[in-house]
C-alpha cells in the first residue's frame, strides 16, 4: 500500500476506515486492510512509526541504516509477505 508508506500505517488505516464504513465492508475487507497496512509497513523507513523508533536507537548505538539499506531488505521482504498474504486470503475457508 503505498499510503502506508506516505503517512504511516497507523495513519493509512485511519484514513481508509471511512471509506470501508461507508462502503458496507465486511470482515474480509477489513482483515485486508489490517493485514495490507500492516505488511506495506515494512517497504520503507516511513512505513511505520516503530521502524523509525528502531533506527533512531540503533544510530545511538553507532549502527546508521540509510533508506536505500533498509529498502534493500523491505522490498523484497514485503513482497514475499505480502504474496504470502494473498495465498492465504485464497484459500483460508
Amino acid at each position: 500500500m503505498i499510503i502506508s508508506n506516505l503517512v504511516s500505517n497507523v495513519p493509512a488505516v485511519l484514513l481508509l476506515a471511512p471509506i470501508l464504513v461507508h462502503a458496507g465492508a465486511g470482515s474480509e475487507s477489513w482483515l485486508v486492510l489490517a493485514m495490507a497496512s500492516t505488511l506495506a509497513g515494512n517497504l520503507t523507513i516511513i512505513g511505520s512509526a516503530a521502524n523509525l523508533i528502531v533506527l533512531e536507537i540503533a544510530a545511538q548505538r553507532g549502527v546508521h541504516i540509510s533508506f536505500w539499506t533498509y529498502l534493500r531488505v523491505g522490498l523484497p521482504l514485503t513482497i514475499a509477505t505480502m504474496a504470502i498474504s494473498v495465498i492465504w486470503l485464497m484459500v483460508r475457508p
